[in-house]
């Protein structure tokens, strides 16, 4: 386009006055932000030549001005710059700024990487609505002396009706995304607090923050132990999701913001902040975070953390959809352990915590199965010998310490991958998975050792009685057939020692 000074292709006053009445009758009848920057440029470029040109929006609570549409030589890109506004000379001084020729002054001002060719003139003008700034409107030639105070006075006029447009669409846009933030926190909130599992639920927490706000990364980080800032990501989710199962220690200053006073805490630079771990440092390129405090009866149980490769990405409301989905976490996980924990109970034998006798039918049910398949399996039953005679003499006092200490050999004496079981009474029950015959026998001779060499059990004359069943596939086909032959033996075991005692 040729220059200014080619009067007969600068805009007349009039043509000037027609472009802002119909910036102003166009832009009043669209709320979408997005077709509304489109407009903007398209009639301002009616008016002024701009081989660039730029629409910021600035963020006063956290200082943040962005770079929300870029055309180029009449093309669009993406763009995703941003930068503090108090540096920006438009946002600062809350006046239209002309460049003549300054292809520094246009790349500070204008606050766009990658051009073809350097900008040597520009002009900028606020955006300004009822007294605030909150944005900025920019239009950058290669060429210098592109621009005049015409100009200049042309586009703060443009700004001036943008700002009615765009703040009226932003308001628009945010009730829109607060009612449909509302209809998926209301959804998820019923799917939290209907998932039992805690370890399902915290997938799905992760899961939902990504289906709320646009993020890169979500993790769940749970904490070990009461003291301090230990914990590991029990659950992620995104492009940048963490390794499940990193354990760090949170920085002195995130214990205290996110433990001890339960508030959320912000990282606007991972990249250069000292209160990113080492451990996740590696994982991470840059960008922001957010966490968040997950709470369980009033104790910080652990931190919902959002990351993002953008910095500066989390404000108030950011931080707040955080936060409510962390309550609705922290509900639905207190629901869910309470629902672990009766569960536990109901499957618990409260005399001796071991698992009752309706926790022994469930994992002997699981171990046929694997047995039925060519997997060993053997289940031993013990039975405490003149137990009632003892708890009618001795009382039952006396008699809870018996089971405990037997119980505490059983223990002992198994393996971590078996289970050990009160069947009943003074009846106890050991499912030896990979064992046959002969191991469970050696266990059994180590039960008897220890019961005959326990220093109580033997003042009280306390002996067992031990009977042993291999399921065989090509006779038993239930858990019934394997007990019962435990049982069995071990009748059989006290009916010789009955037999033998009264010779």
């Amino acid at each position: 386009m040729p220059q200014h000074d080619d009067r007969t292709h600068r805009s007349s006053v009039e043509e000037r006055y027609e472009v802002l009445l119909e910036i102003g009758r166009v832009l009043t009848s669209t709320l979408s932000a997005g077709e509304l920057y489109s407009v903007i440029h398209r009639e301002t470029a009616r008016a002024l030549s701009a081989d660039n040109f730029t629409i910021a929006l600035f963020d006063h609570g956290r200082d943040l001005a962005r770079v929300v549409f870029h055309v180029e030589h009449g093309a669009s890109r993406d763009v995703d710059t941003s930068y503090r506004g108090s540096d920006s000379e438009v946002v600062r001084s809350r006046k239209p700024v002309l460049i003549t020729d300054d292809p520094a002054a246009v790349a500070r001002l204008a606050h766009v990487d990658g051009r073809k060719r350097p900008c040597h003139s520009g002009v900028a003008a606020p955006m300004v609505h009822h007294g605030r700034v909150i944005g900025a409107v920019g239009a950058w030639s290669e060429k210098p002396g592109a621009y005049t105070e015409e100009d200049l006075a042309l586009l703060g006029g443009i700004a001036d009706i943008a700002a009615i447009a765009i703040y009226n669409a932003l308001q628009f846009a945010e009730i829109e995304r607060r009612r449909r933030e509302a209809e998926q926190i209301e959804e998820i909130g019923r799917a939290l607090t209907s998932e039992l599992d805690p370890q399902e639920l915290l997938g799905k927490v992760a899961e939902a923050v990504l289906g709320v706000l646009d993020l890169d990364g979500v993790a769940v980080w749970m904490r070990e132990g009461r003291d301090g800032g230990a914990g590991k990501i029990t659950d992620s989710a995104g492009q940048i999701a963490l390794p499940i199962g990193t354990r760090w220690d949170l920085h002195e200053d995130l214990v205290e913001t996110l433990i001890r006073d339960a508030k959320p805490a912000i990282i606007d630079d991972i990249a250069n902040s000292r209160l990113v771990p080492d451990e996740l440092r590696k994982h991470l390129q840059g960008g922001s975070g957010a966490g968040v405090p997950i709470t369980v009866a009033d104790e910080v149980v652990g931190v919902l953390a959002a990351g993002s490769r953008r910095p500066r990405r989390f404000g108030p409301e950011e931080t707040a959809v955080l936060q409510r989905l962390a309550r609705q976490s922290s509900i639905a996980l207190e629901n869910a352990r309470l629902h672990a924990n009766l569960r536990a109970l109901s499957l618990t034998d409260p005399l001796t915590s071991l698992p009752n006798r309706r926790r022994l039918q469930l994992h002997l049910e699981q171990e046929v199965a694997a047995a039925r398949r060519g997997r060993p399996l053997s289940v031993v039953m013990l039975d405490i010998d003149n137990f009632k005679g003892v708890n009618d003499t001795l009382g039952h006092v006396i008699g809870d310490d018996i089971l405990r200490r037997v119980t505490r050999i059983l223990i002992e004496e198994n393996r971590a991958m078996n289970l050990v079981g009160r069947y009943g009474g003074d009846e106890f029950a050991s499912v030896l998975s990979e064992s046959d015959l002969d191991g469970a026998r050696h266990y059994m001779d180590r039960v008897r050792a220890r019961v005959a060499a326990e220093p109580v059990l033997s003042a009280h004359n306390i002996t067992v009685s031990m009977g042993v069943g291999e399921f065989a596939p090509e006779s038993m086909t239930s858990v019934d057939d394997l007990v019962r032959a435990a049982d069995l033996d071990m009748y059989s075991v006290k009916a010789r020692r009955r037999a033998a005692s009264s010779k």
